[in-house]
């Protein structure tokens, strides 16, 4: 959308005939699409679905995630007229991109959310597109990794995190943002020797079998050096990036629901996930950010950053680039 355009249309969300390109309009106003994009529920020709899940009814300590994807958005629209730095490419420009809203669902009916989400996901898989979804609590993985098995197979796990979110839990009809590992490893969804957690630093014995990078040891090794153990461990199998805002530490990240300090910067993340440039991301998720504990906003900005980055990470893969 050419900048002329963009002086004689508002609301871009929703006015913007070519899904293709940057936005012009005003940072301060219009709809908080994610990063300007079409709101549509038509994905014909859709790269990348951008879906948003206001769910948090699966915290173990403060909720408020269910406002994290609004407030993504919102953060979104703060650097809408460039490319993203350091990528050499535009997935703004080369993808067709459209923000596809949030799930619905009822509230009040929380044993039916996994299953309505599982749904919702495999129906924009189906279509050809790739899925970028802004959380609500990290319990919404799991569903999320179920809809991608169905299409790609078993797959590679990369998660940043404070937490393993692997504790025992054998009821697989529990709804639990803290064992979604542990299940997606017993029900054959991930493969634990191709998988990876980053940022780790808490303590949980069982790591079923997932390969740990903790947060000392990235502070210690750099992010280059983290880079090239996901990229061993991962090799060629297709993965799934999930990122808990809760990696970052809480200087960073003070909005979420299980802050633990001593976590990595927003620096050290940025560099680790540009550095992972061709490592087969094929869909992920941003999760837990939680607004009503920081009023400064900074996890939301920290979270929309951290989707963008994720957006040209499954751009990479999905155009084929090398480099």
């Amino acid at each position: 959308m050419a900048l002329e355009d963009a002086k004689t249309q508002i609301d871009h969300a929703f006015t913007r005939d070519d899904a293709r390109g940057l936005s012009y309009e005003n940072t301060f106003g219009g709809a908080p699409s994610f990063l300007r994009r079409r709101y549509t529920k038509d994905l014909t020709g859709v790269d990348v679905a951008v879906t948003g899940v206001p769910f948090d009814q699966a915290v173990t300590n403060r909720p408020g995630t269910r406002l994290g994807p609004r407030a993504i958005r919102e953060a979104s629209l703060l650097q809408p007229y460039d490319p993203p730095y350091g990528w050499g490419f535009d997935p703004l420009s080369d993808m067709t991109v459209v923000d596809t809203g949030d799930l619905a669902f009822d509230y009040a009916k929380t044993s039916e959310f996994p299953a309505t989400l599982e749904a919702h996901a495999a129906k924009i898989i189906a279509s050809g597109a790739a899925m970028l979804t802004l959380g609500g609590d990290h319990f919404i993985t799991l569903p999320l990794l179920k809809a991608h098995v169905a299409k790609h197979g078993p797959l590679a796990l990369v998660q940043f995190d404070a937490h393993s979110d692997s504790w025992v839990d054998d009821d697989m009809d529990r709804i639990d943002h803290g064992t979604f590992v542990y299940k997606a490893v017993k029900l054959g969804l991930i493969d634990p020797a191709r998988s990876v957690q980053i940022g780790i630093r808490t303590t949980n014995p069982d790591t079923m079998g997932l390969h740990i990078i903790d947060a000392p040891e990235v502070h210690r090794i750099g992010a280059q050096a983290v880079v090239d153990r996901i990229r061993e461990i991962v090799g060629e199998t297709p993965a799934y990036l999930s990122f808990d805002i809760d990696g970052l530490d809480p200087a960073f990240a003070p909005g979420t629901g299980t802050p633990v300090w001593g976590g990595l910067s927003s620096a050290q993340a940025a560099a680790i996930l540009r550095a992972m440039a061709g490592v087969p991301i094929i869909g992920g998720d941003v999760v837990e950010v939680s607004p009503p504990f920081d009023p400064t906003g900074i996890t939301a900005v920290a979270g929309a950053h951290v989707a963008m980055e994720i957006l040209c990470l499954i751009g990479w893969t999905r155009l084929g680039m090398v480099g």
